[in-house]
């Protein structure tokens, strides 16, 4: 196996103001923002033959039958150049609730580590159940794995642009 990359959490200063910013000062019944992101844990294989490093919730989420949620991971991924980390919900919750990443397959690229934001990792969740179930997801628990994949590109590759933020920050 290659080893690639390694899993950083961002800065406490940058994952309260995310948090702030998606979920306001507070969220009933949660815990402060501190103690929130001194539980972050670093993504993680679950078994030696595991190819995704399981993202686990820095906070208990109910999503009912078509709501969403935008998570702040807390997470950074530092990588070599020519990989990925593209991130997918859990199998199990994909299965059980067609609980799905909205943009299908979160992209994270190489350099995406020295954005302004640090690279702060966000996952935004939706529960498409077509059975109305109710997704409950505690605490400290996998709800989106990353798989690394190395890439190529074509021959005639001429980019040399900076990447400075996250969501379309390629294409302005």
């Amino acid at each position: 196996m290659k080893r690639i990359a390694r899993f950083h959490k961002v800065s406490k200063e940058r994952f309260e103001s995310d948090w702030t910013d998606t979920f306001g000062e507070a969220v009933e019944g949660q815990k402060p923002i501190g103690e929130i992101y001194e539980a972050i844990r670093l993504p993680k294989r679950a078994t030696k033959g595991s190819a995704g490093y399981d993202f686990f919730a820095p906070a208990a989420f109910t999503l009912k039958p078509g709501e969403t949620v935008k998570i702040p991971t807390g997470i950074r991924v530092e990588m070599e150049y020519d990989w990925v980390l593209k991130c997918y919900p859990r199998s199990g919750l994909g299965f059980k609730y067609r609980l799905q990443l909205n943009n299908t397959v979160g992209i994270i690229d190489s350099d995406y580590f020295y954005s302004d934001n640090e690279g702060h990792i966000f996952a935004k969740i939706t529960n498409d159940t077509k059975e109305g179930k109710t997704v409950e997801i505690p605490e400290g628990t996998g709800f989106m794995q990353g798989i690394f994949v190395e890439y190529g590109i074509t021959v005639d590759d001429d980019a040399d642009e900076i990447r400075n933020g996250g969501f379309g920050s390629t294409t302005k």
